[in-house]
């Protein structure tokens, strides 16, 4: 038997079952990697503008007018919304407040709601603030019962004591 009959581990012939399985694996993580760069890139040009409200320039001005509204106990709605979750929490109770939140109702009408979940004795509940803005007027109404306990007194209205 001469040295040809053994196979040379340089001929191309001869590559490895692990060679090969290494490959593939490269090119399925490729593959796998592009399709979230591509998913992403998919999401962000089509997500819902009440996702992201600074992609709406009206939807930013009206949770800007809302959030810098005067409020009852504060200089803001924003700092009053703020100020309850931070009391609450120095009081050792559970919260959590939720993503302001931005959606067109009509031309220049917006709802501006934020959720601030509480936990009770036995489970967590939540309370809704919503807030209509209207930028033609450039007025803010409250349309839950929290957020009206946040803004201040009607001229000529006796105020409501804080909750």
């Amino acid at each position: 038997m001469g040295s040809d009959d053994k196979p040379s581990p340089l001929t191309p012939e001869t590559t490895s079952y692990a060679e090969s399985s290494s490959s593939v694996s490269r090119v399925v993580h490729a593959v796998v990697i592009g399709l979230l760069i591509a998913g992403g890139i998919a999401y962000w040009l089509w997500k819902p503008a009440s996702l992201n409200p600074m992609a709406d320039a009206r939807a930013a001005d009206a949770m800007a007018l809302v959030q810098t509204h005067r409020a009852q106990q504060a200089p803001t709605l924003l700092q009053a919304v703020s100020g309850r979750v931070r009391a609450m929490a120095v009081q050792g109770q559970g919260v959590r407040l939720g993503e302001w939140r931005v959606e067109r109702q009509a031309e220049d009408i917006y709802l501006v709601r934020v959720i601030i979940r509480e936990q009770g004795t036995k489970q967590w509940f939540e309370r809704e603030y919503v807030w209509r803005a209207d930028l033609a007027k450039r007025s803010v109404q409250a349309i839950s019962l929290p957020a009206m306990d946040l803004m201040p007194p009607e001229p000529g209205e006796v105020p409501r004591p804080a909750l």
